[in-house]
């Protein structure tokens, strides 16, 4: 476990296989309110899946509720080589939190989470996207104290 926020309601905890169901359904809320994803749950498990059998270089944590265990959150990570840094850098994606349990502290205690991973890991520097049409992520990471950054992403998908 990462964080004992049990006082708060929840906790932080590793995701496993049986997850998947819950986390997939998360990515589609997460998916609907980002302008370049769509969701397709074949496509989401499969890639929790893959998440999940490549620790230690990628890690996906949920928050659950004390009492029922349900997964209120989550978020993913991977280790990238950085070249800027000279070392580990930590990729971090698929933070949501169930809209019916949002401003509770939980996508601030699974930011936490992961950057304590991050460090773990030995990660020079963690980063991440948000859509910026997303006006409450970009407040919530503003709120956190990232800092924006000049670059601009760009994707290719090979057909």
């Amino acid at each position: 476990m990462f964080e004992n926020s049990g006082s708060h309601g929840f906790y932080i905890e590793q995701a496993t296989e049986k997850d998947i169901p819950a986390l997939s359904e998360l990515l589609r809320v997460l998916f609907t309110l980002e302008q370049d994803f769509t969701p397709q749950v074949d496509k989401q498990q499969r890639g929790l899946g893959l998440l999940l059998e490549g620790a230690p270089r990628s890690c996906v944590l949920v928050a659950r509720r004390v009492l029922e265990q349900q997964v209120l959150g989550m978020i993913t990570a991977q280790l990238v080589i950085s070249t800027a840094e000279g070392g580990l850098s930590a990729w971090i994606e698929d933070v949501v939190v169930d809209p019916n349990y949002q401003g509770q502290g939980i996508g601030s205690a699974l930011i936490q989470g992961i950057l304590d991973w991050s460090v773990q890991q030995g990660a020079k520097r963690a980063q991440l996207l948000v859509d910026k049409d997303n006006q409450s992520a970009v407040s919530f990471y503003d709120a956190l104290k990232w800092r924006k950054t000049q670059l601009q992403a760009r994707q290719f998908f090979f057909s």
